[in-house]
């Protein structure tokens, strides 16, 4: 072959592109490591005092064309920022998310009481939700989040969304265990508390009150559930929602109120987890920290692209 100036150049301009687009290209980081154990969240409390779990928290994240809302973890009672979510955090990463997730309702600043979160009362959690959201798109460029809440605090988000202007802002609205038609007496709900409260080190007097003082009056002249169930239900139009239950729930009794059909014009799909595999035997706890809710909640944020959810003994507690 015989090489002309202008074979030289093309072949210089083609190489200089190649060489540019090799250098140009992002790092693709190693995947996070998945724990499937509810309770390891605690370790990684213990680890790191008051700190975010790997892959959360990033404020330089900017959500993808294919993942362009933020996801907002929001979690239950007694639980916090990492204890709650050592298991989504690394799956939602691993998948493009940007993850995000706070600690409310906490009644000390001071580490570790700092974290034991959702005791405060649940008006003012919903206003540190709203805070906390506001910041992450103000951070990230975001139009909308997405919210994944465990047990209270699927409740939190529908008080900011109803009352503080929340609701333009959501997009899909995952719940895992939620009670939106009531709950129990909250005695095991308190013995979960406990749990994060011994996990951590703490002696059970720090905690004045693990039944979850600030479940009642709000606003004044309504109870928290009825101020969320306000006008007609807890949905809000143009929010996509996806309840995701588990018949051995221990502290939602009975299971079934947190499966609620939407009014004419919201789509609301809701989950029993053993309607696909009877050796599912999540609870209360180990629903947040599986593999089969792991692929339910990436369906629930991420229709367009479904992906098989696996049949797969889970066990209570721990979920591994």
């Amino acid at each position: 072959m015989r090489w002309t100036w202008r074979s030289m150049l093309v072949a210089t301009v083609l190489a200089l592109g190649v060489a540019l687009g090799v250098a140009g290209a992002a790092p693709r980081s190693a995947p996070l490591p998945v724990t499937y154990n509810f309770f390891a969240g605690i370790s990684a409390e213990l680890s790191d005092h008051g700190g975010s779990l790997p892959g959360s928290n990033d404020y330089t994240c900017r959500p993808s064309r294919s993942h362009p809302n933020p996801v907002v973890l929001v979690h239950g009672t007694g639980g916090s920022q990492q204890t709650n979510w050592v298991s989504m955090v690394p799956t939602l990463k691993n998948e493009g998310y940007c993850v995000f997730a706070l600690t409310y309702g906490e009644l000390s600043s001071v580490w570790p009481v700092s974290r034991i979160g959702g005791l405060g009362p649940m008006d003012v959690s919903a206003w540190q939700l709203k805070l906390f959201v506001d910041n992450v798109l103000a951070e990230t460029g975001a139009e909308k989040v997405d919210i994944v809440g465990h047990s209270q605090g699927t409740q939190i988000p529908t008080y900011w969304a109803k009352y503080y202007g929340g609701a333009p802002q959501i997009d899909k609205y995952v719940s895992l265990a939620p009670y939106w038609q009531g709950q129990d007496d909250g005695s095991d709900e308190s013995n979960v508390t406990s749990a994060f409260v011994e996990g951590l080190g703490l002696s059970p007097d720090v905690v004045p009150d693990t039944t979850c003082p600030g479940c009642v009056d709000a606003p004044a002249d309504q109870s928290f559930k009825e101020a969320i169930n306000a006008g007609g239900g807890p949905y809000v139009e143009g929010i996509t929602y996806t309840n995701i239950v588990t018949r051995n729930d221990q502290v939602i009794s009975p299971y079934t109120s947190g499966i609620l059909a939407g009014p004419a014009g919201i789509d609301v799909t809701n989950i029993v987890v053993q309607d696909t595999c009877p050796v599912d035997r999540s609870d209360h706890l180990s629903i947040v920290a599986n593999q089969r809710s792991a692929a339910m909640v990436l369906n629930a944020l991420d229709p367009e692209h479904p992906r098989a959810v696996p049949c797969l003994a889970v066990p209570p507690y721990t979920g591994a």
